[in-house]
């Protein structure tokens, strides 16, 4: 599949806004630690990558009730889903000068009732982007850090209906972002979760 950038200027997808909010201190300290046990910047993504992953528990997953959005707040409350967990390592892959981009699937859900759109992050080495999902490895998923094809949660299956969007955004799309926003708890979330984009 090929990746399309929604916006030209590569310098979108390193930019700090109220959801990327790299230019916050929690964001620069986390990122700062990271950077010290990294041997370059393709360790550090990495790094990055396996610290979102690893120790930012999936709310689903934890029974983590609160709803988070905005980067540093990932990393102060320590929970989220898919979508803020793709906008925390954005924030920590951009506070070190890597490109990095939202991108999104669509999958059937487990129960095979209906849709819900699922949140990774690329990141753009030699040219090219990684997709990558920081979302958090459970029985049956098992997602790696990987430039050289990708070690993806799950591979979208055409016959139920699931997309692999190849859209590379600089912000998050407007209807992930409006449900974040507007729920008040991780169950109301659930009810409202984008079904599409």
């Amino acid at each position: 599949m090929e990746l399309i950038q929604q916006t030209p200027d590569l310098s979108a997808y390193l930019a700090a806004d109220e959801v990327i909010d790299h230019d916050h201190p929690r964001i620069r300290e986390t990122a700062a630690q990271l950077a010290k046990d990294a041997t370059d910047s393709y360790d550090y993504a990495r790094v990055a990558y396996e610290f979102v992953r690893d120790t930012i528990p999936h709310s689903a997953d934890s029974g983590d009730l609160r709803v988070t959005w905005r980067a540093s707040d990932v990393l102060e409350q320590g929970t989220g889903i898919c979508y803020a967990k793709a906008h925390a390592l954005t924030a920590l892959l951009r506070a070190e000068d890597i490109p990095t981009a939202l991108c999104y699937q669509r999958l059937a859900h487990d129960d095979g009732d209906g849709h819900a759109v699922h949140g990774l992050v690329a990141v753009r080495f030699n040219g090219d982007w990684h997709r990558q999902d920081p979302r958090g490895n459970k029985p049956g998923v098992n997602a790696r850090f990987s430039l050289t094809g990708e070690r993806l949660a799950w591979v979208p299956d055409p016959q139920l209906d699931e997309v692999d969007y190849p859209d590379l955004y600089a912000e998050p799309h407007p209807a992930v972002l409006g449900a974040l926003r507007a729920a008040p708890d991780r169950p109301h979330l659930w009810r409202t979760l984008p079904v599409a984009l």
